[in-house]
């Protein structure tokens, strides 16, 4: 059961999906990548296939399973780097117009007292260029982080440097976000309106998580 959102330390938010209307956008992102590399539709496909199931996982974790477990090659530093390079260019040219989260400012008024954070799966240094450059980055005082460091190993370091105090809530919209922010210790929401996760409402359903429509929702709660 969540509080009442003025009433936690800190929020944590996760980005695609949750701040930022950009996971269809990372789909078309991988995709691309992958057909960039030389791969068939079908095998840029299964990579994006892969990226849908493992929703919230960093991209390292994901092109080192597309050449070891799709095109079934050995996953070179060079061939990683390239695609890495590669995802990164198709999303900065996406998230750069894309839609923000309404209600963000709102909240933020409401929630003077807490610190805000964002840990994401993202590139951290990508994330820092994107949120410089839509203006975010004044709202999350307590950082934004990303890979890559995993979810978990963040969680536990900015828990262990008291930049996270509970109560603290999580905001997401995958099953590793619930997975990784519950095993932690904080409360979590669940945003549908942009989820990518196809089993969002049955999983929720099933681990009794509660359910907002986006972070708008939120403001007043």
């Amino acid at each position: 059961m969540l509080k009442k959102i003025n009433q936690y330390h800190t929020l944590v938010f996760d980005c695609d999906g949750v701040i930022l209307n950009s996971n269809h956008l990372k789909i078309e992102a991988y995709f691309a990548t992958a057909k960039n590399f030389g791969a068939s539709d079908k095998d840029a496909q299964a990579l994006v296939d892969y990226h849908i199931k493992l929703g919230g996982i960093s991209r390292f974790v994901k092109f080192d399973y597309f050449l070891k477990d799709i095109l079934h090659k050995p996953s070179s530093r060079k061939e990683v780097e390239f695609l890495l390079e590669d995802f990164g260019r198709e999303v900065r040219e996406r998230l750069a117009s894309c839609e923000i989260a309404p209600g963000l400012e709102a909240l933020r008024e409401q929630t003077a007292a807490a610190t805000w954070l964002v840990i994401s799966g993202g590139d951290q240094e990508e994330l820092h260029g994107i949120f410089a450059e839509r203006k975010l980055t004044h709202l999350f005082d307590g950082g934004i982080f990303g890979s890559p460091d995993n979810k978990d190993k963040i969680l536990a370091r900015e828990l262990a440097n008291h930049n996270i105090r509970k109560p603290a809530l999580f905001i997401g919209d995958s099953r590793y976000d619930h997975e990784s922010s519950t095993g932690a210790g904080l409360d979590f929401v669940f945003m549908q309106a942009w989820t990518d996760f196809p089993e969002w409402q049955s999983y929720c359903e099933q681990h009794d998580i509660p359910v907002r429509a986006n972070v708008e929702a939120l403001v007043g709660a």
